[in-house]
């Protein structure tokens, strides 16, 4: 009998902070999102954020009210799922993701990428 492993998430920084001032609705799916991540799934709104390579940093977009909404994680480290980012996106320029939030996504996952490490020794 196989038992699905469920791997731990972490939360970088703000991004469980950030995440629990969204819309409730916001919350139910990313929450879902990450619970299937947790599990080997990948949500169906779940797709790689582009400027990282390969598929192991991922996003969820969500549209409530007007609003549209990202949380970003990474399954790159086997130990866990590590939400990098959760934010309200305010850019005017269509779906890019601006800068700003693309640096500080580099920079969580540095963090993430060094906690792994850590847990691992």
């Amino acid at each position: 009998m196989s038992k699905s492993v469920s791997k731990p998430l972490e939360w970088v920084a703000s991004s469980k902070k950030d995440l629990m001032v969204m819309p409730p609705e916001v919350v139910d799916v990313f929450g879902f999102a990450l619970h299937l991540a947790q599990h080997g799934g990948k949500h169906s709104q779940a797709k790689p954020l582009k400027g990282f390579g390969s598929a192991g940093v991922l996003e969820v977009v969500e549209d409530d009210d007007g609003s549209t909404y990202r949380a970003v994680y990474t399954v790159r480290f086997g130990n866990a799922v590590y939400v990098l980012r959760c934010f309200q996106k305010k850019s005017h320029k269509g779906i890019t993701t601006p800068k700003q939030d693309i640096d500080l996504i580099h920079d969580r996952l540095k963090l993430a990428q060094k906690h792994s490490e850590g847990v691992k020794k």
